[in-house]
């Protein structure tokens, strides 16, 4: 059995880490409700932005836009993913659930090229041996639309430039306080299987129908020059948003479980203190009796 004084020690410590653990707990619980909140109320423009533009696409007929290109599934393609993690531990899995999506998926190191949002994403993937470009972590500590540019520009660019031949995004989705989802979506270039998959809210009779094609005032190419990269910004602050709420989600299950735990280890350890300190009283007892008893 441990001595009175390193259960002493060791229940201390615990006591200590347990107090840190609900100082975090209270501050993540305050960042919640502001994202909770700000992600709720951006939700529906994002999406109602996808469906929109995959609406136009899918009566734009034949496009040459660099974005749109027809689905070759013979073809060798170089990826790139937006990868959104945060900044610090402490979370769970919150990190280590959204990055397996990328490296237990079907993504090589050799065509695969991330775009790291948060630094705890940039040092894994790094050890994992994956090409990164460019580092947005400082983007997490309060995403703005204008980050969400910055970072579209950085993909578009590489894009364009033939570097990369598809983009995805890689987050989680905020559902409630209590459940955080992993998410891997493709978001360009389109396809027709996208086009198909995103046609809005038409309903089944609209899309058995025959379908009129999309009249565009200017120039078809110069109104989706405009409306794609505004879309892919949309989508991408979109999930900077619910990654944010996400985390600090997570984060307050993980410190209200170590603060459960840590509870649990003190009363335990506190057991273990009466008991020693009882058979300490006990031995010192019968140490007493047994002199007595010898020098009688």
């Amino acid at each position: 059995m441990a001595s009175m004084r390193d259960i002493k020690r060791r229940k201390e410590s615990i006591q200590s880490t347990s107090q840190i653990t609900k100082a975090m707990k209270l501050v993540s619980t305050v960042k919640l409700q502001k994202a909770k909140g700000r992600a709720e109320e951006t939700k529906p423009y994002f999406e109602k932005m996808y469906r929109t533009v995959s609406g136009m696409l899918a009566k734009s007929g034949g496009t040459e836009n660099p974005y749109v290109k027809a689905k070759d599934d013979n073809a060798s393609k170089k990826k790139g993913v937006i990868l959104i993690t945060s900044n610090r531990g402490l979370a769970g899995g919150y990190n280590s659930n959204v990055v397996k999506l990328i490296t237990q998926g079907e993504f090589g190191k050799e065509n695969t090229i991330i775009f790291p949002v948060g630094r705890k994403g940039l040092e894994t993937m790094q050890r994992q041996g994956y090409t990164c470009l460019g580092d947005f972590s400082e983007v997490m500590n309060n995403p703005l639309f204008g980050d969400a540019v910055s970072i579209g520009k950085t993909v578009t660019g590489a894009l364009e430039n033939g570097e990369i031949d598809e983009v995805y995004l890689a987050y989680t989705v905020f559902k409630n306080t209590v459940t955080q989802i992993p998410t891997l979506i493709k978001i360009l270039p389109f396809s027709e299987e996208d086009f198909e998959n995103g046609q809005g809210e038409e309903t089944s009779e609209e899309k058995k129908g025959p379908v009129a094609l999309m009249n565009y005032e200017p120039e078809e190419e110069e109104t989706l020059g405009y409306i794609i990269p505004l879309y892919l910004n949309s989508l991408i602050f979109g999930a900077l948003v619910e990654a944010v709420a996400s985390e600090n989600g997570a984060r307050m299950q993980a410190m209200d479980s170590a603060t459960s735990n840590a509870e649990e280890m003190i009363d335990t350890l506190g057991l273990q203190y009466n008991r020693a300190r009882q058979a300490a009283i006990t031995q010192e007892l019968t140490e007493i009796v047994a002199g007595a008893s010898a020098i009688s």
